[in-house]
């Protein structure tokens, strides 16, 4: 999402580094600079107006102006207010009541809002907490029927509604159920509307009213830009929200409304949507965001993943034969680019890496999930024992290897020879695993950012 507005930021401000000081005038075609970024990437005028003026103000002072290295002085200041601008910190879902916690999820038609609900599921169900999901839409039976396979998908239980039924009587139903059957939450997905309109919202305010949740969340579709930020206050208004999800942020999104909904609703976002599958939520934490904007990677959200999804007996296991000094093997390799897609695959992982944007974009664009099919269907077509010894791949192997997975023998020698190099590295980490990996990247982390590297690590 932040694609656009990173790389924009992070050469402006790259021009600041190597300059032995700053004057009023460089500062000011700077922030020009800046100001044009912002405006591209679909942020609302009146935050980035005060987002300028607060960054100009700082920058002018001694705390950038005095500095040995007024360059990186100014990045922190763009850094810090960015931070500030998103809300400073991550906003916990507040579950803080007698069970069930009830939350309330509102937003228009085709924003994501009942795959949100499954997401949201399973982020609970994670955390150990059993979850009851319904759905008050009875406009749309559809709706229902896609909420009760996502709850099957997630584990989550779910209770049934028909369109016969009235929202309010659904909801409160649910509840019910959900304190005889000791359920810790209740997730309760409202029906959206194509846009706003007076009936959509009385029915939403009856149902706030009724059921009287702990979490009201508005679902809003990053693609809409400020738009998002806009509808999200009109729902504010009429509902008082707690908190934003924000979904399709793994699209063509500019990040403008990210950066706006803070600002424009009071609200925080507390969820990033990035994918399609039901594992694709990401807490928002504003300074991880603002340093995956100025290119400085989001290692901590690389760790937690990690530590989340990563299948820790695989890794134990690996890690093990690797100690006893038996061979990393093309098996281990498949086994390898399995867990990488359960962290969102080459893509994700590559967004949270610092330094990744000073890549070319030729680099990057190398660098993509469909490479990792290819690679899973050439290994998928050689024998158990090419798998165990890969140095007898030649001739006829590589051909029949290429013909039973559709790609050509430069794909295959590539494989092979990525897989080398790959073998060396494990050699490499065999004494500690990746673990040695993990902690050779908290150095590049940016200030303030290198808590979180405890043992808790699966590798």
């Amino acid at each position: 999402m932040f694609d656009g507005l990173s790389s924009r930021l992070t050469q402006t401000v790259k021009n600041l580094r190597g300059q032995g000081r700053l004057s009023e005038a460089n500062i000011k075609d700077t922030m020009r600079e800046v100001r044009m970024a912002l405006l591209e990437a679909d942020v609302a005028l009146p935050v980035v107006k005060n987002f300028i003026s607060q960054v100009q103000t700082r920058a002018v002072g001694k705390e950038v102006m005095e500095s040995l290295t007024p360059g990186q002085a100014f990045i922190k200041v763009v850094n810090d207010e960015l931070i500030q601008l998103m809300g400073e910190a991550n906003d916990e879902l507040n579950l803080a009541t007698e069970p069930p916690a009830v939350i309330l999820m509102a937003g228009l038609q085709g924003s994501g809002k009942t795959t949100s609900v499954a997401k949201l599921s399973r982020w609970l169900k994670e955390r150990k907490k059993k979850v009851l999901v319904a759905s008050a839409d009875v406009y749309r039976p559809a709706a229902i029927d896609q909420l009760e396979t996502l709850a099957k998908e997630v584990e989550a239980e779910f209770f049934p509604s028909d369109i016969s039924q009235k929202p309010v009587n659904i909801a409160n139903a649910a509840i019910d159920h959900a304190k005889r059957h000791f359920i810790d939450v209740v997730i309760i997905d409202t029906a959206g509307r194509l846009h706003i309109d007076d009936e959509m919202m009385g029915e939403i305010k009856s149902l706030h009213q009724a059921i009287n949740p702990i979490e009201t969340l508005f679902v809003v579709d990053s693609m809409t830009g400020q738009d998002a930020a806009n509808t999200a206050k009109a729902f504010n208004e009429a509902l008082e929200l707690t908190g934003v999800i924000l979904t399709k942020t793994d699209g063509d999104a500019r990040g403008g409304a990210a950066l706006s909904i803070r600002q424009i609703t009071g609200k925080p976002i507390k969820f990033l949507g990035v994918g399609e599958k039901t594992t694709a939520l990401e807490a928002f934490h504003p300074e991880r965001v603002s340093s995956r904007i100025l290119g400085m990677g989001d290692v901590l959200s690389l760790i937690e993943e990690a530590e989340q999804k990563v299948d820790q007996k695989k890794a134990k296991k690996l890690a093990t034969k690797l100690k006893k000094g038996k061979n990393f093997d093309l098996n281990d390799f498949k086994d390898q680019l399995g867990q990488m897609k359960k962290m969102g695959g080459m893509a994700s992982l590559m967004d949270k890496l610092p330094g990744v944007s000073d890549l070319p974009d030729k680099v990057k664009g190398q660098v993509n999930d469909k490479e990792l099919v290819k690679i899973e269907a050439m290994i998928d077509s050689m024998t158990p024992h090419e798998r165990l010894f890969p140095e007898q791949i030649k001739g006829g192997r590589k051909k029949r290897i290429t013909l039973g997975s559709g790609t050509q023998i430069q794909d295959l020698n590539r494989l092979l020879k990525q897989f080398k190099q790959m073998q060396k590295m494990m050699k490499k980490f065999s004494k500690g695993g990746v673990r040695n990996m993990m902690r050779g990247l908290k150095g590049k982390l940016p200030p303030g950012m290198g808590g979180g590297m405890g043992g808790g690590m699966p590798f």
